[in-house]
């Protein structure tokens, strides 16, 4: 018996895909997503010092309150805003609506402008008041 050789790959491969927002912006969402994780440990390593007493919470809100800290901050609210953005869009894509290859571009995004815009809005109140 002898076999067929086929020039097709046996599997999508990277090769075979044009990269595309729509692309770019899942790769993203699942870093947020692992972002988040970390961001949150933070969170709670916070209010654990809150609860801990006068001591650990100026620990904390030091390292919060310094450049690094405040940048650590400004990355976990963007990737919060990012994140909630791609599930929004995700859930408008789950109603059937916005899945044609231009809709779907322009949702993917606006999803990173709206995280940025977002994300500076937010921090601009922050600063303001």
């Amino acid at each position: 018996m002898s076999e067929i050789k086929s020039a097709r790959p046996l599997s999508p491969h990277l090769t075979v895909y044009r990269f595309r927002p729509t692309m770019a912006m899942s790769i993203l969402h699942r870093i947020t997503g692992a972002a988040l994780y970390v961001g949150t440990a933070l969170v709670v390593w916070w209010l654990v010092a809150a609860a801990s007493g006068p001591v650990a919470f100026s620990y904390a809100s030091g390292f919060f309150g310094s450049i690094i800290g405040r940048l650590i901050l400004f990355g976990y609210s963007w990737a919060l805003l990012h994140h909630m953005a791609g599930g929004i869009r995700h859930l408008v894509w789950d109603t059937g609506t916005g899945l044609e290859k231009e809709t779907s571009t322009k949702l993917a995004i606006g999803t990173l402008v709206a995280s940025l815009i977002g994300t500076v809005l937010l921090w601009l109140a922050v600063i303001v008041f």
